[in-house]
């Protein structure tokens, strides 16, 4: 687990921005068992490329016409339980920490693993983000 006093700033990156924290194993099942619409799921990281790509790009793929009616995020290293519960929602994909997940209507419909964010700008995550809005929001 990392340091509050490290991650929280990382956090409120997201949240500031109307992503809702999901801390608890709880709060990930209530929000996913009986999702409706379309959810974007952000598992934050302490990594860089989370900082330089994963939060910008997730922050900046909103700036569209089409976007996810909800917005939600879990911190790997720090909501261990939150994390797991949430990385069972993203099945088959191995846990990747960050990560970027569209919902639609409790589904999986789009993912963006650490693979596709590492070495991307954020300009990039963005748009491929807003592509796969366009399909499913």
């Amino acid at each position: 687990m990392y340091p509050i006093a490290l991650t929280t700033p990382m956090a409120n990156d997201l949240t500031d921005f109307g992503f809702e924290s999901l801390s608890t194993s709880g709060d990930v099942e209530q929000v996913f068992e009986n999702q409706q619409g379309t959810a974007l799921l952000v598992v934050n990281s302490v990594c860089g490329c989370a900082a330089a790509m994963a939060r910008p790009g997730a922050k900046r793929s909103l700036e569209n016409d089409k976007h996810p009616e909800k917005l939600y995020t879990v911190f790997a290293g720090v909501d261990t339980d939150a994390t797991s519960k949430a990385r069972e929602y993203l099945l088959p994909y191995p846990p990747s920490s960050p990560a970027i997940a569209l919902f639609k209507d409790g589904k999986l419909v789009h993912i963006l693993e650490r693979r596709h964010i590492e070495g991307r700008p954020a300009e990039v995550i963005a748009e491929n983000l807003k592509m796969a809005y366009e399909t499913y929001c």
